[in-house]
């Protein structure tokens, strides 16, 4: 991110300067020395303009310095600061993570290192275990666990069994439960296999990239290399199929060639095809004046299960990007773009479609795809209809001054579609496709109509930062929907978590999100209520951006139990301390009578941490 000129220098300054640095590179020249970067003046240069005066979803320095040094590199090599690091050198980069952070990258640590590895073998993988396979429970994305091992009379007793840190400072993906194995995924791309019962690792490996997606466990073909596939995507846009007993990669396939094309809705399996949704962050690296916005466009992969081989891919914005004007620096712009799906796509399986929600358009050049839900057809990608709820929402991070540099003229709120839909069923038989905005409004739209709004209600404000932000659950004539609002007027923003009627959408309950209480005090400090909720029989868990992970009745919407996983660290079972952070993205999973939560993703509010946490009765 290059920073804009805050001050006149002289022309005689100048100059001086010029001399200065043409002496002192002769002089460097006749040693054969080279002064080492420095990495105060590339911060300045590339990063100070976004964040010394973050927005939007723009993490502020103080909160960079708190991320391990490895984090940084990898996010200006293969995450989503790698378009602003363009140009830099190795050692430029890594004198910016020293900057930030004040300490050395040490490279990322060896899988075979772990040192709590277990002594035993796993025993052989079971799918109808008790389990929490993928995002959503099922393939209709209820987040609805029918068999969890826990009553509602068991909850008030939750405590930790056991802890595993994290090797960096951020907890990303939402953890897979099949039987007594637990897979879990980090922001230091690996992928981990664990014990869920005592937290001991079978196995790891490091794929060079971020994964942020939950995993999702399938059986292979016989007399294949393996017995069961584990799949997961990256951030590099890559999707990998890994033997899910020990980890040893079978196949990967690059889903799409844009340079900040990316994985984070977690794929789905159905049978031997493998659906995979295609997110961005062009809408965080488009701001440059000098970068020719924007080109990407989300999309939709089946690809055969078993080989990686593409079978269909579509497109979320049917038309290709094209020129449609230039900048005030002269540089070409290109739309229509953007229309991301960063959420897992739900399965409808009576219809043979599958549904999958979009995030907004980086551009002015019109078009039906951004925030919108659409349904393909799951034998051919064909796109059988489109509910674009929200034309025109044109918006790229950190755009101040709509028409100026890069930045949409006609900028709209960024209300995407980030949580993943749900498919439910009405006592007389019809059908109904729930649907949570970032506007706060959740609609019911008719798959059996082209997607036509049979009802809404407005739940929150709604932000670029949710509204209804990753996740709701439902189960069979109850919504329980979390929101954000993160920010904005005391009067106008209502975090909090409400049971909505799924029938008709009346509100039958609302419990607003406690006054916020953040162990590690004022800063990044909100209530917000923006983590994918999770709900058992009676009880309906939620998250929020200050720590705590609490328990609902599902009657009344009261508070049975409350768990601030940021209080104090813990002694992990892999021999470090494991912190906890901000509760966002990925919800609690339940099976076998245990609770699995991240406490850390601070990614975009509140504060990074490590820690997953392995949650029991009375933590035995």
């Amino acid at each position: 991110m290059r920073a804009s000129a805050k001050y006149f220098l002289s022309s005689v300054f100048v100059v001086a300067l010029a001399c200065f640095w043409g002496m002192r590179a002769a002089s460097q020249e006749q040693t054969g020395k080279v002064a080492p970067p420095d990495g105060a003046n590339l911060y300045q240069q590339r990063c100070a303009v976004c964040h010394d005066n973050p927005q939007d979803r723009t993490p502020p320095k103080s909160i960079l310095a708190k991320r391990a040094p490895d984090e940084i590199v990898a996010a200006l090599t293969t995450g989503s600061m790698k378009t602003q690091a363009s140009g830099l050198k190795e050692s430029e980069i890594r004198a910016l993570a020293v900057y930030l952070t004040g300490k050395q990258p040490g490279g990322l640590i060896d899988p075979g290192e772990i040192p709590n590895r277990c002594q035993a073998p796993g025993g052989p993988i079971n799918l109808k275990a008790p389990r929490w396979n993928g995002w959503g429970y099922d393939s209709d994305n209820t987040r609805y666990q029918p068999n969890p091992g826990l009553k509602p009379e068991d909850v008030p007793r939750l405590k930790v069994k056991w802890a595993f840190a994290y090797p960096t400072t951020q907890a990303m993906g939402q953890p897979t439960i099949i039987g007594n194995r637990l897979y879990v995924t980090t922001n230091s791309g690996q992928v981990i296999c664990l014990n869920a019962q005592t937290g001991c690792a079978y196995w790891a490996i490091n794929v060079g990239a971020t994964v942020r997606t939950a995993i999702t466990v399938g059986p292979a073909p016989a007399g294949g290399k393996a017995k069961f596939i584990a799949y997961f995507g990256d951030v590099r846009a890559y999707v990998y199929a890994v033997d899910a007993e020990t980890g040893k990669e079978l196949w990967r396939l690059k889903a799409d060639d844009h340079p900040v094309a990316r994985i984070t809705g977690s794929p789905v399996l159905h049978r031997n095809r493998l659906y995979v949704p295609v997110s961005s962050v062009e809408e965080v690296t488009g701001r440059s004046d000098k970068y020719e916005c924007c080109k990407f466009r989300g999309s939709m992969l089946a690809v055969d299960a078993y080989t990686g081989k593409l079978i269909w891919k579509t497109y979320s914005i049917a038309d290709e990007p094209k020129p449609y004007r230039k900048n005030a620096a002269g540089t070409q712009l290109y739309g229509p773009a953007g229309a991301a799906i960063w959420s897992a796509p739900t399965l409808d399986l009576k219809r043979g479609v599958l549904y999958a929600g979009t995030g907004n358009s980086y551009t002015d050049a019109p078009t039906g795809g951004p925030d919108a839900i659409i349904a393909f057809d799951l034998r051919t990608g064909k796109i059988r209809w489109i509910n674009q709820v929200l034309p025109n929402d044109n918006f790229l991070v950190n755009c101040r001054q709509p028409g100026v540099g890069n930045c949409p003229k006609d900028a709209g709120p960024d209300f995407d579609f980030g949580s993943s839909p749900i498919l439910r069923k009405l006592p007389n038989g019809k059908e109904v496709l729930l649907a949570g905005q970032k506007s706060g409004i959740l609609f019911a739209l008719d798959p059996d109509n082209q997607g036509k709004k049979l009802w809404e209600v407005k739940l929150g404000s709604g932000t670029a930062l949710g509204g209804i932000e990753w996740g709701f659950a439902a189960d069979a004539s109850v919504a329980y929907v979390p929101v954000a609002d993160p920010f904005g007027a005391p009067d106008a923003r209502k975090p909090g978590i409400t049971a909505v009627k799924i029938a008709t959408g009346e509100k039958l309950w609302h419990t607003p999100a406690p006054e916020a209480k953040c162990a590690w005090g004022a800063q990044r400090c909100t209530n917000a209520q923006s983590a994918a909720a999770t709900l058992i029989p009676g009880v309906v868990f939620s998250g929020t951006a200050d720590g705590h992970m609490r328990a609902y009745a599902t009657s009344d919407g009261k508070i049975i139990w409350d768990f601030d996983t940021a209080a104090a660290p813990y002694n992990a079972v892999n021999g470090k301390q494991a912190k906890g952070g901000t509760i966002d993205a990925g919800g609690a999973t339940i099976a076998n009578g245990m609770l699995y939560l991240n406490s850390g993703y601070g990614v975009i509010i509140g504060m990074p941490g490590n820690a997953l946490l392995a949650f029991s009765v009375d933590g035995k």
